[in-house]
């Protein structure tokens, strides 16, 4: 997938160094269930397990400018018979890459993949308690809120609420696809 400023690819061995450097960064991780103990070892593990993982697929944003990773999605419930699938990680790492337009750039590109390319009916994602920022662009994006998934996720022993979000089939053709002439 490509946009105007970013690459949108399929994530490679290499990307997990990436990770694992972006993946302890408390700017990152603040709104995401990784430990604090996070090691790049826990992140090559996890790459290899859910490559061999067909209900999940793993991306690498690449920005066009510098030809680097800046970030990551991470797609998981991936059912085809149900034509459904969640957006369970999804972030820009470093302060210079953030507030740039880029979250709403590739989520846009990543809808017109889950809806056009899969041929899916219902994209779901969720997001923490207090992420503004999140909850700003999901919504500006056509996301409808289906409520809070209470004590949902657990992150360095303590217990946090997800709020859940869906877009389907239809909407994104309504509110996404004509607004942005994709």
């Amino acid at each position: 997938m490509e946009t105007k400023n970013l690459i949108i690819r399929e994530t490679v061995f290499e990307d997990c160094e990436y990770f694992a450097r972006w993946e302890t960064d408390p700017e990152v991780t603040r709104f995401l269930s990784y430990e604090e103990d996070r090691t790049y070892q826990d992140v090559v593990e996890e790459w290899i397990v859910d490559k061999m993982d067909e209900t999940k697929l793993q991306f690498t944003v690449v920005k066009k400018e510098i030809r680097q990773p800046i970030g990551r999605i991470y797609i998981t419930r991936l059912d085809q018979h149900c034509d459904s699938l969640d957006i369970t990680k999804l972030y820009i790492a470093g302060d210079e890459n953030r507030q740039k337009g880029f979250g709403k750039e590739l989520l846009r590109e990543l809808l017109e993949y889950c809806f056009v390319f899969l041929h899916m009916e219902r994209v779901t994602l969720d997001y923490y308690t207090g992420n503004k920022g999140a909850a700003a662009l999901y919504e500006k994006m056509g996301f409808e809120k289906e409520g809070v998934a209470r004590n949902a996720t657990k992150k360095d022993g303590k217990y946090y609420d997800l709020h859940l979000m869906s877009m389907l089939r239809a909407e994104f053709f309504e509110k996404v696809h004509d607004k942005y002439n994709l």
